[in-house]
């Protein structure tokens, strides 16, 4: 087993005594606070980064995903990568997408810090070791384990910002739990179809826009983002993907000149297709060359999307792309 660290709340500690924690234990110190959780387990740690997961980027994940294919090559039978979980969604998504291994891959954190009473992440890695140890949990795709559940990565959102139970995923729940020590699998989500080229590490990944519809929202971002050097734009619409009509003419403007993906601010739930008919529903924007999200939220359709352009993939291939995503990752085994 290798286990990979990023820094975040997992690992943080008041080093300086003000009160206010910040990530600095290393992987060795983690490792000693679950290790009497891990029984005979092997377990080699790599440090990469001691940072909030807030300072995380798609590149580090392009990065990390070649190294944990790399030592998975080597022989090992798993790995697990702790990291802040603010951004822990996105992360662990950009590396179900780079991934090309079965061998399980886990991704897991702390809402509470080790200085903390009942600090979870010890109780974390533990139950992330063991689900990426556990032979039955490969070709799974991607996995976050959190609060004893096991988490398809494409799926799980961070549903509140300081609940133990934070972590939900709207379409399935949990797709296992860990319970007595041991991994209860209940659902086992297909693989996602490889809509992607090979990303190298030290690739540019282009700038990708996210821009969220609220009420008496106007249209000056989207009118300057070409100004700004965005080489796409995710907009999240109200509801099944509904903008204000002033949005419209400079969304279609957009649309001709980058892959504009339309999403759903709800965080839950498909892109619709065909209920609504008026200028700024969703069946008017994606006539209008719009491209659905389907059923990934804003964020997860920006890691997408990024990844798709920092391989040189055309607005027809981002289509494309998109829509093969959706029906793999939705065709529930």
């Amino acid at each position: 087993m290798v286990l990979y660290t990023l820094g975040g709340t997992i690992a943080s500690s008041d080093v300086d005594g003000t009160g206010g924690v910040r990530p600095s234990l290393d992987g060795a110190a983690l490792l000693g606070l679950a290790s009497g959780a891990l029984g005979d387990l092997e377990v080699e740690v790599v440090g990469v980064r001691q940072v909030p997961s807030g300072e995380l980027t798609i590149e580090d994940a392009v990065e990390l995903s070649h190294r944990i294919t790399h030592d998975l090559e080597r022989g090992f039978d798993g790995a697990v990568v702790t990291q802040g979980t603010d951004t822990i969604e996105e992360f662990a998504f950009a590396l179900d997408l780079l991934s090309t291994s079965a061998s399980p891959i886990v991704v897991t954190g702390a809402m509470r810090h080790p200085g903390e009473l009942s600090a979870d992440g010890p109780a974390n890695l533990a139950a992330a070791i063991r689900v990426a140890s556990d032979p039955s949990m490969r070709g799974l795709g991607v996995l976050v384990v959190m609060n004893d559940e096991v988490h398809a990565a494409r799926f799980v959102r961070k549903s509140d910002s300081a609940s133990l139970a934070a972590f939900a995923s709207w379409a399935t729940g949990p797709i296992a739990r860990i319970l007595e020590g041991r991994t209860r699998r209940y659902v086992s989500p297909p693989p996602l179809a490889r809509v992607l080229e090979p990303v190298r590490p030290g690739t540019v990944v282009p700038a990708v826009a996210l821009a969220t519809c609220a009420l008496g929202v106007d249209a000056r971002l989207v009118e300057h983002l070409v100004d700004l050097g965005y080489a796409g734009l995710v907009v999240e619409g109200f509801g099944g993907g509904h903008v204000p009509a002033r949005l419209v003419e400079p969304l279609t403007t957009l649309a001709a000149t980058m892959p504009v993906v339309l999403a759903s601010r709800t965080g839950a739930g498909d892109v619709l297709a065909s209920t609504y008919g008026y200028v700024g529903s969703e069946r008017d924007l994606l006539g209008r060359g719009l491209i659905s999200a389907g059923f990934l939220d804003g964020p997860k359709a920006r890691v997408l999307l990024s990844l798709l352009l920092a391989t040189g993939a055309t607005t027809d291939q981002v289509v494309t792309a998109f829509a093969r995503l959706h029906r793999s990752a939705t065709e529930l085994a």
